[in-house]
């Protein structure tokens, strides 16, 4: 039996999710805005109900697609918001479109929003060596300095502890435990 991280075993999504997901360097334009618009969603909630309302998400923000996200209308967004399939946070639905005009913005200036993440940690994941969960930090003193760019830029839902789960998440930082069977694979990437 494999020996995972202890909040990926709570069941076969998170398993699935902490297996093949979370941690492996991402530089795919649309999956990262996915992640982002999702650790948003999260902000103030657990994973599991954003994991468990991924794919409905996917359907109602049109596959994570940054560029018809920016023209969503008060029509798209009352939509939206009376969508029970999802997360209906008004703030959070609006921010979302926002950032969607603000992703595409530093595209614009830096190529790629891959390019512009990945440029805050030189390009090279950051890898820790925690034993337990208890030593996962919630935020770190880059989250601060990614986050605090991205509010100058005009991003919203973007606090540090929101910032530090997507680099988690996209592998921008090995936080997997040194015990974990993925620790060493997500290296490999």
């Amino acid at each position: 039996m494999c020996k995972r991280c202890d909040w990926g075993t709570s069941n076969e999504l998170m398993i699935k999710y902490h297996d093949e997901e979370w941690g492996i360097p991402l530089h795919d334009d649309t999956k990262l805005f996915e992640f982002f618009v999702l650790e948003g969603f999260q902000a103030g909630l657990s994973w599991q109900i954003v994991l468990n309302k991924r794919e409905n998400f996917r359907r109602a923000f049109d596959y994570f697609n940054p560029e018809i996200i920016a023209k969503y209308d008060k029509q798209k967004l009352d939509e939206l918001v009376q969508d029970k399939t999802i997360i209906r946070n008004k703030m959070k639905i609006a921010a979302c479109v926002n950032n969607a005009q603000r992703y595409l913005e530093i595209q614009q200036e830096f190529g790629s929003f891959d390019r512009y993440i990945w440029g805050f940690v030189d390009y090279t994941p950051i890898v820790n060596s925690f034993t337990s969960l208890n030593e996962l930090p919630a935020k770190t003193a880059l989250s601060d300095k990614i986050s605090a760019d991205l509010k100058k830029r005009g991003f919203k839902f973007v606090g540090s502890t929101v910032i530090y789960a997507h680099m988690q998440a996209t592998g921008m930082v090995n936080d997997h435990l040194v015990h974990c069977f993925r620790y060493n694979q997500v290296q490999g990437y």
